[in-house]
């Protein structure tokens, strides 16, 4: 499995692979993320980072909490698993980096 790894090279791969996943990181901080429900009555934005930053609710929900409830957690919900699917994205094209590498990658 290990067969003509360079393991003195090892310190140096993990640095990098620290330095990649800090900028990975960074870059995703700065992402923003929008959805809608209910036909856009309702809007949520989420950082990369998964902080909620925005919230916009159409003024014709105020009167119906019911409503406004639901949209808003299916809003919410669903920004949330678009930030949670660009991090598995981004670790997945971090990682696909070892597929040069004897045991590691495909």
């Amino acid at each position: 499995m290990f067969e003509g790894m360079d393991f003195s090279k090892m310190g140096e791969m993990l640095e990098k692979v620290q330095a990649d996943a800090k900028k990975m990181q960074e870059e995703s901080a700065n992402k923003e993320f929008t959805t809608k429900s209910g036909g856009g009555l309702v809007k949520v934005t989420a950082s990369g980072a998964g902080e909620i930053i925005d919230i916009t609710i159409d003024d014709s929900l105020l009167e119906d909490k019911d409503s406004l409830q639901i949209l808003l957690i299916s809003a919410t919900n669903d920004v949330l698993k678009m930030v949670e699917d660009d991090k598995k994205l981004a670790t997945s094209k971090m990682m696909g980096g070892f597929g040069g590498m004897p045991g590691f990658g495909s």
